[in-house]
C-alpha cells in the first residue's frame, strides 16, 4: 500500500509539470516568436507615439515651467500649458 501511494504521490507532482494538451515543440515555438513579434511592434508603437505627442506638447510644457517659474502657480502655469497646448494643436491640424 505504500509504494502505491508513493506512485500516487509521483504523479500527482508529475501533473503540473506536463501540459495537458499535446502540441508540438515547435508550434509552441512558433506561437511564442510570433507572440513577441506583436508585442514588440506594440511596444514600438506606443514609444514612437509617446515621443511624437511629447515634440507636439513640448512648447506647452517650456512655456507652462516658465510661467511656473515667474508666479509660483501650478493654476496659471497649466492654464498656460493649455493655451499653449490648443494653439499648437490647432495650427498643426491646419497642416
Amino acid at each position: 500500500m505504500i509504494i502505491f501511494d508513493a506512485f500516487l504521490f509521483s504523479i500527482v507532482h508529475a501533473l503540473p509539470n506536463t501540459s495537458l494538451v499535446i502540441i508540438p515543440a515547435f508550434l509552441t515555438g512558433i506561437a511564442d516568436l510570433f507572440g513577441g513579434a506583436i508585442l514588440l511592434i506594440i511596444g514600438v508603437l506606443i514609444i514612437v507615439l509617446l515621443v511624437a505627442a511629447a515634440i507636439v506638447l513640448l512648447p506647452a510644457i517650456i512655456v507652462a515651467v516658465l510661467v511656473w517659474f515667474l508666479t509660483g502657480s501650478f493654476f496659471y502655469a497649466g492654464i498656460a500649458f493649455l493655451v499653449v497646448a490648443l494653439i499648437s494643436l490647432v495650427a498643426m491640424s491646419g497642416d
